[in-house]
């Protein structure tokens, strides 16, 4: 026991950071997998190589310092470069993003900016060190209908003109048509089916991603019943064996519960014994 602490932190278990451990597959960046890379790896490959698009910018930018100092650092600190040039580089980056007069932006603290605005700082601060791949985890959630399809359009403007890869974290479907070339679908931590976003919108093949869309309104199809899927989801800590989606479909056998189901197919991947279409 620590002196002095606080007796319940003495009874505390002490758990690892993080709490999840990796048993398997992998994450290769141009043929190197990192996964289990050493930590100087990562941090030189996070900002540079890699880059992240947070869910809310107001959490993820610093609040007392200037947006422009903040893109300014991200680029400092992984390359040698004066900080005047560094800052005409991130006036660069707003002008980029569409920031009218982007020099006094580049001087406002994220307080004094719209959730558009913000959005976009964050997009720039991805794009500062010219990254081969962008994760985007729902960039767009926080703000209303007019921005985010002003924000999607960007960030389709700037994949094609910059030749960057973006893998997009979201659950809306119109996002997905709007923004992407292929779609993974995941349920319970796996992906159960992959393909090109043409295909898997339009003739779903896993029952999971076929109910998913059925959830989902149609503007100008008139009316019709919107088919919500029975259940709950599983916790991750505790999934049932083989197929996790099994206790919630209606095409579900004995087989589904007891065996392990692989991910199955070429272009077109289902993890599925009895899919809704035939992806061979």
């Amino acid at each position: 026991m620590v002196e002095g602490a606080a007796p319940w932190l003495a009874e505390r278990p002490q758990r690892e950071s993080p709490p999840g451990v990796i048993t398997g597959g992998a994450v290769r960046l141009n043929g190197q997998d990192l996964i289990g890379a050493p930590y100087a790896r990562l941090r030189a490959l996070r900002g540079d190589r890699v880059a992240y698009i947070f869910q809310d910018p107001l959490s993820t930018l610093h609040p007392l310092y200037r947006v422009g100092d903040q893109l300014t650092e991200a680029i400092r600190v992984h390359h040698h470069i004066g900080k005047d040039a560094a800052h005409d580089r991130a006036v660069k980056l707003l002008e980029d993003v569409r920031i009218p007069n982007p020099r006094a932006r580049a001087r406002s603290y994220p307080h004094e900016l719209s959730g558009g605005m913000r959005q976009r700082i964050a997009i720039a601060m991805a794009l500062a060190n010219e990254p081969e791949v962008i994760i985007a985890d729902e960039p767009t959630t926080a703000l209303d209908v007019t921005v985010q399809a002003q924000i999607l359009k960007l960030l389709d403007d700037l994949r094609r003109d910059r030749g960057v890869s973006i893998l997009f974290i979201t659950h809306v479907f119109g996002v997905v048509g709007q923004l992407c070339d292929r779609v993974a679908v995941m349920y319970a931590g796996r992906i159960v089916e992959e393909g090109t976003t043409r295909e898997v919108l339009d003739a779903p093949a896993h029952p999971y991603t076929k109910r998913l869309i059925a959830c989902v309104p149609e503007l100008g199809a008139g009316r019709r019943v919107l088919h919500a899927i029975p259940g709950l989801p599983p916790a991750v800590d505790q999934l049932p064996h083989g197929c996790a989606f099994a206790p919630r479909c209606d095409k579900a056998t004995g087989l589904c519960a007891t065996s392990e189901i692989p991910l199955a197919g070429r272009a077109r991947k289902v993890r599925c014994i009895l899919p809704e279409e035939d992806v061979a």
